[in-house]
């Protein structure tokens, strides 16, 4: 039966989907935890959390009822009125990091647009700074930011003023930066492209160069912030500290939230009427927002999610791959394949990565993954590479 199944949801996707995305043979129906269940019954060990969305676990009970007593009760009514869940969110966001304000949205990519759009605002035709390997979105002004060919060339002309410097280049970093410049925007780890945190002499360079020239640093921490690096934000693992942080992803715990937060000098650069979005900050998307914090934002919790993070880390150093790296449950190896490995895992040991290129695999297990779980997903890798 469940064969058929997804056979019939492969021809409804050939006939009515776009093709822009390349799906796994398998369909999930039920999720507890670090697992996942297919439509056969057959369990799973999920290391990659929805591409760190699912940063609690899937149907965390009290995620789950926060949702369901908020859905119950309001779902939406628009930005042009009051709904507390979103007021409260805002200040235990801020408060929990640069101090300023926020702007709400529904995703990584538009925390970043608000981002971009802010420090236009800054610094009106300003150039902005990127580095190599980033990735910030895929709508015009986050695709813009995104320095990778494959990406942006089917979709040129794209929003000018950006300028590349290379991740490592810390001299030519600050170099690139002038009194024309109106941010520099950085992921202290990049994720999409394997997993590379960016060294500290980079992020200081970063901060200096901005400083000096009156331009805005800006971290996505789309998805290493929310306690995926063991730190509620990664930048508290750094020297420095961003005028604006982008976050979303595990913000709500499988649901649709991200927001752009300030530094109190930019807290208000943009004005009324410069921005919005009409389903942002609704209701119940804060309410899992606010259901997430209260696991995640708690020093025992984050010093438990570093001590696994160097257990993950130890035990696929032991394995037959290379290139072992990453910062708290956000980590990376490289072998020849990885493609197929991520593959091979799936359909074989029933454990749940991603490859992000050819020789990449990427691992972002929920922070809610047991030790036991660890080891059991070191257990299949090293069974499948052999």
């Amino acid at each position: 039966m469940s064969v058929e199944r997804l056979a019939d949801l492969q021809a409804l996707e050939r006939d009515w989907v776009m093709g822009t995305y390349v799906r796994q043979p398998v369909e999930f129906v039920r999720g507890e935890g670090c697992r996942l269940w297919d439509a056969e019954g057959n369990e799973y060990l999920d290391f990659l959390a929805g591409i760190s969305v699912v940063q609690i676990g899937h149907c965390h009970p009290a995620l789950v009822e926060a949702i369901r007593e908020q859905a119950g009760r309001l779902m939406h009514v628009t930005n042009l009125f009051y709904t507390e869940p979103a007021m409260r969110l805002a200040k235990r966001l801020a408060e929990s990091s640069l101090g300023g304000k926020v702007f709400f949205c529904n995703s990584g990519a538009e925390a970043n647009e608000c981002a971009i759009k802010l420090a236009r605002r800054h610094r009106s035709a300003g150039e902005i700074v990127v580095l190599t390997d980033g990735f910030h979105g895929r709508t015009y002004g986050a695709l813009s930011a995104t320095p990778q060919e494959t990406k942006q060339a089917p979709f040129a002309p794209l929003v000018p003023g950006f300028k590349v410097v290379q991740r490592d280049d810390a001299a030519g970093l600050a170099d690139a930066v002038s009194d024309k410049t109106a941010a520099v925007f950085i992921e202290p780890v990049q994720g999409e492209s394997g997993i590379h945190p960016i060294s500290d002499e980079v992020l200081q360079s970063a901060r200096e160069a901005c400083d000096r020239h009156g331009a805005l640093l800006v971290f996505d921490e789309v998805q290493c912030g929310m306690g995926r690096t063991g730190a509620l934000w990664a930048y508290e693992q750094t020297p420095v500290k961003p005028d604006v942080m982008t976050v979303a992803k595990g913000l709500g715990g499988g649901l649709p939230i991200g927001a752009c937060i300030t530094s109190p000098e930019y807290a208000d650069t943009l004005k009324p009427g410069d921005h919005g979005s009409t389903f942002a900050g609704g209701p119940v998307p804060c309410a899992a927002a606010h259901a997430v914090l209260d696991v995640v934002d708690d020093e025992a919790f984050l010093d438990d999610v570093r001590s696994k993070g160097e257990l993950l880390m130890a035990g696929l150093e032991g394995l037959a791959v290379t290139n072992v790296r990453g910062r708290g449950l956000m980590a990376a190896f490289d072998t020849e394949g990885a493609p197929d490995l991520a593959g091979r895992l799936l359909s074989e040991q029933r454990l749940v990565v991603n490859a992000t290129g050819p020789a990449t695999v990427r691992l972002l297990p929920p922070l809610t993954v047991t030790r036991e779980e660890i080891d059991e997903a070191l257990r299949r890798i090293g069974e499948a590479i052999g």
